[in-house]
């Protein structure tokens, strides 16, 4: 499998929150190979049934969500669109990039921005608030009216890129730096399913000791929804929550973000259940796989928090993927570090023999 091919796949398709099945349908393709049955639920999530041939077997869930922060049309002035974010976006990386809107067939509208010429000084050095942009679509007003209702849609644009080109491993200087990155929009989280595909190759034809269920879930940037009905109907024994975390940069702080190149992050803290995460850092060490520990004191901010405390219970562990830029059209992982988490997850399921 070529992990790169995956995320251009992936992230070529749009997915904002409630509007995201033409990745699920992607998605579910891809996945097929290695599953016994795909199916969609009401929610719109993708669900992929393994099963071990276990009598009795417990039940493993894996999660990664694959709608994006996105955007949303609620208003029209002068033929501009006035919008909304779905999701968390920081107005400050916003005035001057290319949104596309999901239409068919598909347009592109740029977010206006005042040149500095024309700026007033007090203004300059000041983030222009989300309901102060306006997005050009270069309409009449009555054509942008007809054309983009209320309600439409609209997510980033662009395709996935590789960044360091010609770079041979061990090249690369200070964190986050080096070979097989990749950065694009939407990596936030479908580079995560991209490992969960991985993974399930690396288990074809292995015997197992417990059934698997690979969940690509919906509606995560508005408060983990998909995860929450998906986790009621499959009702699994534990659940792995695969999901990003925050790559060091030279002006991030240090104990809040983590280096790309070091491998997956193991989160340790009472929204990860403790047999769960000592279970992955022992296959960590046992085979030799780069990684790094992530404190989650409270909420983890991932689909483990609502999949934790579904029905009775279910234990849940987080397995993160550093990610640079996170919510922006640039966010940046490294493939070395996807390959890692693929092998941890692959190794640990391995590693279970009919209990959870």
């Amino acid at each position: 499998m070529d992990i790169r091919d995956i995320l251009t796949q992936l992230t070529a398709l749009p997915g904002p929150p409630g509007l995201e099945a033409p990745v699920v349908e992607r998605a579910g393709s891809l996945l097929k190979p290695f599953v016994d049955n795909v199916a969609i639920d009401r929610m719109g999530n993708l669900l992929g049934m393994r099963a071990s041939g276990c009598p009795h077997a417990r039940l493993l869930m894996l999660d990664a969500h694959l709608d994006e922060v996105g955007f949303m049309v609620v208003g029209h002035q002068e033929g501009f669109l006035r919008f909304r974010s779905l999701g968390s976006v920081d107005p400050r990386v916003l005035p001057g990039r290319v949104l596309r809107l999901c239409c068919q067939p598909p347009r592109f509208g740029v977010i206006a921005c005042l040149p500095p010429h024309v700026q007033e000084k007090a203004d300059s050095d000041n983030a222009i608030p989300l309901d102060k942009l306006f997005l050009d679509v270069g309409m009449a007003p009555d054509e942008a009216r007809a054309t983009f209702p209320i309600g439409t849609r609209a997510v980033f644009d662009g395709a996935a890129f590789a960044l360091g080109l010609g770079q041979e491993p061990g090249q690369g200087q200070g964190q986050g730096q080096g070979p097989g990155q990749v950065s694009g929009h939407a990596l936030d989280d479908r580079a995560c399913f991209a490992v969960l595909l991985r993974t399930m190759e690396l288990l074809q034809g292995q015997p197992l000791g417990v059934d698997l269920a690979v969940l690509g879930s919906v509606q995560e940037e508005v408060g983990a929804r998909g995860a929450k009905t998906a986790a009621w109907a499959v009702s699994p024994d534990a659940c792995i929550v695969a999901d990003v975390t925050h790559g060091c940069t030279p002006d991030a702080p240090r104990h809040k973000t983590f280096a790309l190149g070091g491998g997956p992050c193991v989160g340790v803290g009472p929204g990860c259940h403790r047999k769960l995460s000592s279970g992955l850092l022992e296959a960590a060490k046992i085979h030799g796989i780069p990684h790094q520990i992530e404190v989650m004191e409270g909420d983890t901010g991932t689909n483990s928090w609502p999949v934790q405390v579904t029905n009775y219970g279910i234990a849940t562990a987080v397995l993160s993927l550093p990610l640079k830029y996170m919510h922006t059209p640039v966010e940046t992982v490294r493939v070395d570090d996807m390959e890692n988490m693929a092998l941890l997850l692959a190794r640990y399921i391995q590693s279970l023999e009919g209990e959870v």
